[in-house]
């Protein structure tokens, strides 16, 4: 309503979201892939019948391939040699378990590694190599080479090249495709990706004997498995990780000294074939990115474990504020509903006038006055205080010729000055402070002010509902003002922390407004300024259910923008200037140490941190098990359709809307989490926001003669 000169909104920030939350995607997207490797030569498979045909020399040659000239070339172990290649590591635990036992017997092997994992282990590949042993590569995420696009293979091979070069300065050129055997069980598709990978100067290297000790058949069948025939010599499939490779180890130490005092050694592919080694040294821009690629693997990994610490401190805080909540409303059922029998307030009678500040409220404000003076107290003035408007409500207002309605006329000055000037024309002790737009029932006034029997009691809020429900955005709002804000409230009156009285409706004593100085007006949100000063007053805030109020709920989503853009920042406003109350006794104390964190918590922190939750979201769409995803979003979604129905039946409402709580989840959650974080940033930068009137339709004049019946 007032007039305040602002800068326009930042909107920077929207763009730096945006990239964030690309970023955030794409390092959860990285730990996805190298979190999620398997292992083995079984599992995924080509389709046999894609690609060219396989040469038959190719099938029925040797393992080491040659595919960078016009006619393959391979190669075969001499008698009595054995290339022994481990798949799938470095692994922590069994790779240091195969070189123990590498070095027992003296042998010397291959290791085909998994970029990813030598990523997270490079001081492993440096100890293999430094022990003599080969080194090629295994894709860098385990990746089915042959059923992979182009560029996915390509950029497998690529970047395994750099891990290798940022771990010992040397870049690999022997290639073992995951899932792969034997020449004779090459596929089309396999074959064709072998050809391309040939193409950057990778050597292929399949194998003679495989173990299959990835499907840990007992240690006496990996032996046999790995054992040549007839004194032939052998490139054996074995791996050191993906699993548990115990069975390996074990075999290794019955293999070895068993072919040794055959007569067979026990070497390197390239060695094995006489050729000359396999490793070259890497450049700078390579060992560069390979550095590069390690951190970002472990930035990507922190990223990811601090989002499944988030999501935990999350889910552990909602649930904790869900057991409040109910704990809490069941309290104050029992304290409201079923007071004690030995002591029976009294009935409060005193005159109470109703002070409406209204600025262009014409759709309204004749709804407002009418259903105010249709209330059966008995003694009630209406103030009606308009703040400049331009479309004549206060001319309504006077035509109406109601007894006990007055109206005020004062220049546009923004509504806490209006609020201000009813309370200086008040006539009453009792005050009660309603929007332009709002009705209320007829035994509303006289259950509001009820509390007041207790001289301890300062303020009382009053149970604010939807009027305009029938639209989906309506019902998403009535579901939030039952499930938020009255379920909040109740929580409220029992931890004695209400930070806020809604401006639709609430009753204050005289005494109290003048002692705080009156409605404040250095803040968007009045209303929770104003009940934080009467808490840190010393006075008691409580929360009436009986007393029901109509509002008007914006009806678009510009128009629900603006409210919440105005309602979160002002709340802001109000919580960093009362911070103190932290350090404060009494009910300022409570207000402190209750009610701003809760408030900070769960409508600051956590809504900022909504955008990342639905990064990790979509993270699992792509990298989860859809029945996973399914069951857990259920799961969330049983809870809040438990709560949001404890919340309507503690409200007396129907369950009718409950149909469109999944949708709210979807969409109203999303504006509601934007709208803190441009709050937040209004903040920071030091902006002064505008108050932002909503467009009145009527609907809530609709309700006047309907006597309380919820608008369905």
């Amino acid at each position: 309503m007032g007039r305040h000169i602002a800068r326009r909104d930042p909107r920077a920030h929207w763009v730096l979201l945006l990239l964030g939350l690309a970023l955030l995607l794409a390092a959860l997207t990285v730990d996805g892939l190298v979190t999620g490797l398997t292992g083995g030569s079984g599992g995924a498979r080509a389709d046999t019948s894609a690609g060219p045909a396989v040469p038959k020399e190719v099938v029925t040659g040797g393992p080491v391939l040659r595919l960078d000239q016009d006619r393959p070339v391979s190669r075969t172990m001499p008698d009595r040699t054995v290339a022994l290649t481990f798949d799938d590591g470095p692994d922590p635990r069994w790779t240091p378990q195969v070189l123990d036992a590498l070095r027992r017997h003296g042998a010397r092997a291959t290791f085909f590694v998994v970029g990813a994992r030598v990523n997270e282990h490079p001081e492993l590949v440096r100890r293999i190599l430094a022990e003599g042993h080969e080194i090629g590569s295994h894709s860098f995420t385990h990746a089915d080479l042959g059923s992979a696009p182009d560029w996915r293979r390509d950029l497998e091979l690529s970047l395994t090249r750099k891990a290798v070069a940022g771990a010992v300065g040397r870049e690999v050129t022997l290639l073992r495709p995951p899932f792969s055997s034997q020449p004779s069980a090459l596929t089309g598709s396999e074959y064709a990706a072998l050809s391309a990978a040939a193409g950057t100067g990778h050597v292929a290297v399949l194998a003679d004997r495989d173990t299959k000790d990835w499907q840990r058949p007992g240690v006496p069948a990996i032996v046999k498995a790995a054992t040549p025939e007839r004194g032939r010599g052998a490139v054996v499939l074995m791996h050191d990780g993906g699993g548990d490779r115990a069975q390996t180890v074990a075999a290794l130490d019955q293999l070895l000294p068993g072919l040794t005092r055959q007569g067979y050694r026990f070497t390197t592919v390239s060695e094995g074939i006489d050729a000359p080694a396999s490793m070259v040294p890497a450049g700078t821009g390579s060992r560069l990115s390979g550095h590069a690629l390690r951190w970002t693997q472990a930035g990507a990994g922190w990223l990811a474990g601090m989002m499944d610490l988030l999501l935990g401190v999350a889910l552990v805080l909602g649930v904790a504020r869900l057991v409040a909540q109910v704990v809490c409303a069941q309290v104050h059922v029992r304290r409201v509903r079923r007071p004690s029998r030995r002591r029976t307030p009294p009935t409060v009678t005193a005159p109470v006038s109703v002070i409406v500040p209204a600025y262009n409220e014409a759709a309204n404000i004749a709804a407002t006055v009418r259903s105010l003076m249709a209330s059966d107290y008995p003694a009630l003035e209406v103030i009606v205080v308009d703040d400049g408007s331009d479309d004549d409500t206060a001319g309504i207002v006077e035509r109406l010729r109601l007894r006990g309605v007055r109206v005020v006329r004062q220049a546009n000055a923004g509504k806490p000055a209006a609020l201000n000037t009813g309370i200086r024309a008040a006539r009453a002790d009792l005050l009660v402070l309603v929007d332009g737009d709002t009705v209320f029932q007829p035994d509303t006034v006289h259950r509001l002010v009820q509390g007041f029997a207790d001289p301890t009691v300062g303020a009382i809020s009053g149970n604010t509902k939807v009027a305009n429900r029938r639209r989906l955005l309506g019902r998403w709002q009535h579901l939030e003002y039952v499930i938020g804000f009255n379920l909040d409230r109740r929580m409220y009156d029992v931890l004695e922390c209400m930070p806020t009285i809604p401006g639709a409706i609430g009753a204050f004593r005289r005494e109290v407004l003048f002692a705080v100085g009156g409605v404040p007006s250095d803040t968007l949100a009045e209303d929770t300024d104003l009940t934080m000063k009467v808490l840190r007053a010393g006075w008691r805030v409580v929360y009436e259910e009986a007393a029901i109020a109509w509002t008007e709920a914006p009806s678009s989503l510009r128009q629900l923008w603006r409210q919440r853009y105005r309602w979160c920042y002002g709340t802001m406003q109000a919580m960093w200037k009362h911070r103190h109350a932290l350090r404060e006794r009494g009910a300022g104390g409570r207000l402190g140490r209750r009610g701003l964190p809760y408030l900070t918590v769960f409508q600051i922190v956590l809504p900022l941190t909504a955008p990342a939750v639905d990064v990790y979201a979509v993270y699992g769409l792509l990298f989860l098990p859809w029945s996973t995803l399914v069951l857990a979003w259920a799961g969330l979604l049983l809870l809040q359709a438990l709560t949001a129905a404890y919340a309507l039946r503690l409200d007396r409402e129907r369950f009718g809307p409950l149909w469109s709580l999944p949708f709210q989840q979807l969409i109203y959650r999303q504006v509601m989490y934007l709208v803190v974080v441009q709050s937040v940033v209004t903040a920071l930068v030091g902006n002064r926001l505008r108050w932002q009137r909503m467009v009145r339709t009527g609907e809530a004049a609709a309700l006047v003669g309907t006597q309380g019946r919820a608008p369905f």
